[in-house]
């Protein structure tokens, strides 16, 4: 049975509720961003009902189509829509400082003690749950993307390219102008003005030298990865080692290893890798600036394009290009979930947990919190 659907809130948020929900998810949010958006909706959409499915899917979409983290721009789209330019600050703000304290500590101890704190019966049990918020958002989505069958069959094609390697950004766009062409037939009446379209922006950077490490460099380094970088932490390290490792040699291949690890395994933003490697350059001012650098873009586009989602929604052939972005990333979901699902669930007890934590979900509509908790202390006993 599909979940019933949501309608938005009109009462107005205060700054500290905004504050409070992103200060714990940016506390709690594991797995990456497919967790991380699963979690958001599960508070934004069902729980407070501050906004519709159907805006959750604009606002995903449009974080979708810009460079940066898509999680951390999809919280600041939330704020900024509950509360305009405070509320775009307060939940961007929140939802990325637990994570760079968090991050910066185990930053602390890997320069004091020369190795990472190991977490491997935490990650055991916190994995699996993570699979079960996925999918319970799924699951809840589906319905409000793939409304139509033109619409499925656009998602299963996009989910396929997207499980073949595809470019995220082509498959995003080509379905949205797909979605458009087909279904701009209905609007022979309208006028031929083109439609409007979230474009990602480009900004400069200073010209990097092998130079000692300074903290204007550190900061326009990961200002510029932050400002052109789509994709997955994956591509998030193919970035930091053609400038860190290749070009200005201030880090080594295991050092970055070690702090994409670090970028992965703790709450929050995966960006929070910037925060491990500033710390490892330049100590606790390094680890500030290079967190600032590298997510400061994520607002100022945030700030550009959010004005134009519900433009774009007003507009029938916007709209459909909308519906077009919002099936693809909803198939971008669905194979996050596999993915995560293949290394999260490896015998008998971790699909158990996966199982447990999805039912719960469903049919109590249980904050995901509680169930990451529980399966932390669920690994923790099961590693005793």
């Amino acid at each position: 049975m599909n979940e019933a659907p949501t309608k938005q809130s009109s009462e107005p948020t205060s700054l500290r509720e905004l504050a409070t929900l992103f200060l714990r998810l940016g506390a709690t949010a594991f797995g990456g961003p497919a967790a991380h958006i699963a979690m958001m909706r599960n508070e934004v959409v069902h729980r407070r009902g501050w906004l519709s499915d159907e805006t959750f899917l604009d606002l995903l979409s449009a974080a979708n189509l810009i460079p940066g983290p898509n999680s951390t721009e999809l919280a600041i789209h939330v704020g900024f829509q509950r509360r305009r330019w405070q509320g775009l600050w307060v939940a961007g703000l929140c939802f990325i400082a637990p994570a760079m304290l968090i991050t910066a500590v185990c930053g602390w101890m890997y320069v004091r003690y020369g190795a990472l704190p190991t977490a491997s019966w935490f990650l055991y049990g916190v994995k699996p749950v993570i699979v079960a918020v996925i999918a319970q958002a799924v699951y809840g989505l589906a319905p409000r993307a793939a409304k139509t069958w033109p619409l499925r069959a656009l998602g299963a094609l996009a989910a396929l390219l997207f499980a073949l390697g595809a470019n995220e950004v082509a498959v995003l766009f080509g379905a949205g102008a797909l979605a458009a062409c087909v279904g701009a037939r209905r609007w022979t009446n309208e006028s031929s003005g083109s439609a409007m379209v979230l474009l990602p922006l480009a900004t400069s950077a200073a010209v990097m030298s092998r130079a000692a490490v300074d903290l204007s460099s550190l900061f326009w380094v990961f200002c510029k990865i932050g400002s052109v970088l789509f994709g997955s932490g994956y591509v998030l390290l193919a970035f930091l080692r053609a400038d860190l490792v290749e070009r200005l040699g201030w880090l080594t291949d295991a050092q970055l290893v070690d702090a994409i690890a670090i970028g992965q395994v703790t709450p929050g933003p995966v960006f929070t890798t910037a925060t491990f490697i500033g710390y490892l350059l330049r100590g606790p001012a390094g680890a500030l600036v290079a967190t600032a650098g590298i997510f400061l873009p994520a607002f100022v586009f945030v700030a550009l394009s959010g004005s134009l989602v519900p433009k774009m929604r007003a507009s029938p052939r916007s709209a459909l290009f909308l519906d077009g972005l919002n099936v693809a990333s909803l198939a971008l979901m669905v194979v996050a979930t596999f993915q995560v699902a293949r290394a999260a669930i490896v015998d008998l007890p971790t699909a158990l947990l996966g199982v447990a934590a999805a039912s719960l979900l469903i049919r109590y509509r249980l904050n995901a919190t509680y169930l990451i908790i529980g399966g932390a202390v669920a690994g923790y006993m099961l590693h005793r």
